[in-house]
């Protein structure tokens, strides 16, 4: 069973808005058995809409169609759906009283224009929308079934979970799909999968696996599908057993569950232990990265960004000695900062990034894209050089997966 996705709007092609409307939709077919063959972005254009609605019908069993449901005259996917389905406009009294209801509710004057929201096409079937005043429509042709929702992220979202999918698993049987992804941090994707080929070469057919690098990191999705789930759960489980023992080193945890600073969180917390962090060069991104996630205050005691030479000095009493003598992107001043702001702030870790991320030197002879990142505790203090490459997003967002993967196996150790 495939689905196809369809977006209108001008406002998505001009890069004014980003379509996270897409995610949403193929994130909920997936949990449901049905695979998204195609995602497509049209403009509020009348020929733009009928060649993607009719490709869309040979390529899927159901289409989805976000967007073009307001009442302004740009706004043309109702009236583009009665051509595609040789059909009329006719006004639905349940969707008039919903959009007077909503007006009256917020005390807004009901405009003529408004009104026109209650047109839908004649053979569509209604879904309310009770966030919105556009109305979802359900429309059936030979055996394929076309879903116009409002572009609305929160009125879409509600008519999917409490409507559409509901339906679909009336009309339809779905197979079970299943994914189980796999966290790893510090070995790239070549060395990964070489290291392991020959599992990865006797997995069953009806389980797949897909390598994800990001910067620093690789996930490594399981996917199975079948119209068994027993089958489908009892293989993937399987097959992950007999993975973890070959990644061990670099085996984070799995990102239906947590990702890794929220991990080193849950850790921390259960080990009674508490972190800070000095940053450089990383301008904050790692203290975000921890304070993003709820009860991050049971652990983590705070950051200084000393990103001037001066804040170095002055704050965390970095020598002014050691700066000049061997530069503000070195060993020793890394190992300083990490140092004093974990005693700056009584906690158990700490963690100190400083480096160069481009796209100028700034205040150090150190090559753009070099990194120092120390670990300090209460007995030892340690660093590591990296070199990052010349692009400053990469440089700090490698930073920053190499710092938490750098703690990660501080706290192993324990």
């Amino acid at each position: 069973m495939t689905a196809e996705i369809i977006t209108i709007g001008d406002e998505i092609l001009i890069g004014q808005i980003v379509d996270t409307n897409s995610a949403f939709l193929a994130k909920e077919f997936n949990k449901i058995g049905v695979s998204v063959f195609q995602i497509t972005s049209v403009q509020d254009e009348k020929a733009h809409i009928l060649k993607a609605l009719k490709e869309a019908e040979e390529n899927a069993d159901i289409i989805i169609i976000t967007g073009g449901l307001g009442p302004t005259k740009d706004d043309i996917t109702k009236r583009t759906l009665c051509h595609y389905f040789n059909d009329t406009l006719v006004e639905d009294k349940a969707v008039l009283a919903n959009v007077e209801q909503l007006f009256s509710k917020y005390n807004i004057p009901l405009l003529d224009v408004n009104k026109h929201q209650a047109l839908v096409p004649s053979k569509a079937k209604v879904l309310m929308n009770k966030y919105g005043t556009a109305p979802g429509m359900w429309m059936d042709k030979k055996g394929k079934v076309f879903v116009s929702l409002p572009g609305v992220p929160y009125e879409m979202k509600a008519l999917i979970l409490d409507q559409v999918i509901p339906k679909l698993r009336d009309q339809f049987k779905f197979p079970f799909i299943m994914h189980k992804t796999i966290l790893t941090y510090g070995l790239g994707e070549s060395s990964l999968a070489e290291r392991i080929e020959a599992w990865e070469d006797n997995l069953p057919s009806f389980i797949k696996l897909a390598y994800l690098p990001s910067l620093g990191r690789v996930r490594l999705r399981l996917s199975g599908k079948a119209m068994d789930k027993v089958i489908v759960k009892a293989e993937i489980e399987k097959q992950v057993a007999l993975l973890l023992p070959q990644i061990e080193d670099v085996f984070v945890g799995f990102e239906e569950d947590k990702s890794i600073e929220a991990v080193i969180g849950v850790q921390l917390t259960k080990m009674g232990k508490t972190l800070s962090i000095a940053e450089s060069c990383t301008g904050g991104n790692i203290a975000q990265a921890f304070t993003a996630n709820p009860g991050a205050s049971k652990y983590f005691k705070g950051s200084i960004v000393s990103y001037a030479t001066e804040s170095k000095i002055n704050i965390l009493n970095v020598s002014e000695g050691d700066i000049k003598t061997n530069s503000v992107v070195s060993k020793e001043v890394a190992e300083s900062m990490a140092k004093n702001v974990r005693m700056l702030f009584n906690s158990d870790y700490a963690i100190s990034t400083t480096g160069n991320a481009g796209p100028s030197k700034g205040d150090s002879d150190a090559e753009v894209g070099t990194v120092w990142i120390a670990i300090a505790t209460k007995d030892e203090v340690y660093s590591e050089v990296f070199n990052f490459g010349n692009h400053r997003e990469k440089v700090t967002t490698k930073a920053k997966n190499k710092a938490l993967e750098m703690l990660q196996k501080e706290i192993k150790k324990k």
